[in-house]
């Protein structure tokens, strides 16, 4: 199996966790890697790293994110979504302007905090296993951006929206402080992601798709290159005569390469063609800062 990403549609029902252990099994290969937790009950992309692609997991994590979700206003939960406890209650007579209103005030750099019942760890455990518990401890804002909120439709107390953010935005914590801001409180009732920075729905598959493609031997033709990633680098080839400097992880010079690059980050290939990592452009020569030569 080629190192690199293969994008899954995750189905209600399966934990990131759970993508993992059944793509094990269905690619024979233990070396993959997720890249950004999505709630049991969300669907969507979820990207997975095979293979020497496990070093870019941290990076895919980082990237933007586009979500659709539906939002019920009228009813706060203990877990800010539908599958939670209700805490409360209240009747729903705000207007759809208001509520147009306190969603676009939703939008640009704020802190966020983390909520219980989530993946994040504190001291070490993580929320949801203190939230379980009945304990409910501090949790340090984190700072998120919302680059844009579009509402799709509005039949309240059901509002559909089209949520772009940075890593680390929890949509029900955004859907619980919209409900707070129009005084009926709210909650997330559905979610789906539908963009991981480069990746979309539009090259996603269901688990059930990828094992068909293993029987019919075509998975390696839907599993994007490690490149992929680096697309706004400059690429650069090593020269043949500079073969085993390169396989040696070693500085090449600018002489060695078939060319200077105007940035200071590069795409360096092996001479037949191969991805071999990320290089930065020095004085005069690229020294590496990840190896994927296979």
């Amino acid at each position: 199996m080629k190192s690199g990403i293969i994008i899954i549609d995750k189905e209600k029902g399966f934990t990131s966790f759970d993508v993992i252990a059944k793509l094990r099994g269905i690619l024979h290969t233990k070396k993959l890697g997720h890249t950004g937790t999505l709630d049991p009950d969300a669907t969507g992309v979820l990207p997975v790293c095979i293979g020497k692609a496990t070093k870019v997991c941290d990076l895919l994590t980082d990237r933007s994110k586009t979500y659709e979700t539906v939002m019920l206003l009228g009813q706060a939960t203990d877990t800010q979504d539908i599958s939670g406890t209700i805490l409360h209650k209240a009747p729903v007579t705000v207007t759809e302007d208001a509520v147009r209103d306190a969603i676009a005030s939703m939008v640009g750099k704020q802190l966020q905090t983390p909520p219980m019942y989530s993946a994040k760890k504190v001291d070490g455990r993580k929320l949801y296993e203190l939230a379980r518990e009945g304990v409910e401890v501090y949790r340090e804002p984190s700072a998120i951006e919302v680059f844009s909120i579009e509402v799709l439709w509005m039949d309240l107390p059901r509002v559909s929206m089209r949520i772009s953010c940075s890593k680390g935005t929890y949509i029900r914590t955004i859907c619980n402080d919209i409900g707070e801001k129009l005084g009926c409180y709210g909650c997330m009732e559905a979610l789906r992601r539908t963009r991981v920075g480069e990746f979309d729905l539009e090259g996603a598959y269901s688990l059930e798709e990828v094992e068909e493609m293993m029987r019919q031997g075509t998975v390696e033709d839907h599993i994007f290159s490690i490149d992929t990633l680096f697309s706004e680098y400059e690429e650069v080839h090593a020269l043949p005569e500079a073969t085993r400097i390169l396989e040696n992880g070693n500085p090449l010079l600018f002489r060695e390469t078939d060319r200077i690059a105007i940035g200071d980050m590069v795409r360096m290939y092996h001479p037949d063609g191969r991805f071999a990592g990320v290089y930065q452009k020095g004085a005069t020569s690229y020294k590496i800062r990840k190896n994927f030569l296979e």
